[in-house]
């Protein structure tokens, strides 16, 4: 696992692809889009640690978004065409904070018109780009944090926390028609993801220039150190193989958490062999293994 510095520009798809190489396997995969204009964290898992993918599918999201007030756009951020012309603003503090604390809380989100949302499945962009009628459906997301950050003229920064599949944009362009003067996302970085922060993350030049001199394999996150909520369950080398098999394993009744759902089975060097599911009391079934390393 690497958490990545996603740039302006790039696609998730982008950054993939330059991680192949730069990790030099074709095995790897990503952790929640983030569009071309956002910056910020990325995780990527590499090798075996794909495997995880399925654990992280509802992180929590936190972001920093600059919002720009007076005309909203077709994509609901800066790369798209103006639905009006636009008009100068000035847009108080009061006025933002009387919209937002609605939008706070389990909320219906209508996703924007261009986004990788499937009807039939097809994403809307994709019908977007034929003029085809995409016909959306609000989802049920979760606001858990909308703090104004500033506020002055015809832009506001915003810090948002929010469960997966939540649109930052859409949250921009709700408030564009609240204030009756439309909006839309200017910049947008993702502060975290999950467990994974900015302070982790690395540019790809730096990574780049880490696998060129020899040293990635210190900036990668070892799949032991990854799900924290899943208590740690050491067990020996005969158990590894065991599980390696097929078997159930069991664990200490007296670990804290002990009724918890899944475990890491962590063997003697401290590697991680399985993820398992509770299937009796202190009894687990391993329901993703890993080859030694």
């Amino acid at each position: 696992m690497i958490v990545v510095n996603k740039p302006a520009g790039w696609t998730s798809h982008d950054v993939v692809a330059k991680m192949r190489g730069i990790a030099g396997t074709r095995s790897v995969g990503h952790l929640g889009t983030l569009d071309p204009l956002a910056t910020g964290v990325l995780p990527v898992m590499t090798g075996q640690a794909t495997r995880l993918a399925r654990y992280f599918e509802k992180s929590e999201k936190a972001y920093e978004a600059m919002i720009r007030f007076g005309f909203a756009t077709t994509t609901y951020d800066r790369e798209g065409e103006p639905l009006a012309p636009p008009v100068d603003v000035t847009i108080t503090a009061e006025q933002i904070e009387a919209c937002l604390a609605p939008m706070r809380g389990e909320i219906d989100q209508m996703p924007p018109p261009i986004s990788a949302k499937k009807i039939g499945g097809v994403p809307a962009y994709k019908l977007a780009r034929k003029n085809q009628p995409a016909e959306l459906s609000p989802v049920r997301v979760s606001i858990y944090e909308l703090t104004l950050l500033s506020a002055e003229g015809a832009r506001a920064r915003l810090r948002v926390r929010c469960s997966a599949g939540t649109y930052i944009r859409a949250i921009a362009h709700d408030l564009g028609n609240k204030l009756g003067c439309g909006a839309h996302v200017e910049e947008l970085v993702r502060t975290a993801s999950g467990e994974f922060t900015l302070a982790q993350s690395h540019t790809l030049d730096e990574l780049q220039s880490l696998k060129n001199e020899g040293r990635l394999a210190e900036v990668l996150l070892p799949m032991a150190d990854l799900l924290p909520q899943f208590p740690r369950a050491g067990i020996d080398d005969l158990t590894a193989r065991q599980i390696r098999q097929g078997r159930d394993f069991s664990v200490s009744p007296f670990r804290a958490n002990p009724d918890a759902e899944h475990v890491k089975a962590i063997d003697p060097s401290g590697n991680l062999v399985a993820i398992g599911q509770i299937a009796l009391p202190h009894i687990y079934h391993p329901v993703v293994v890993f080859q030694a390393q």
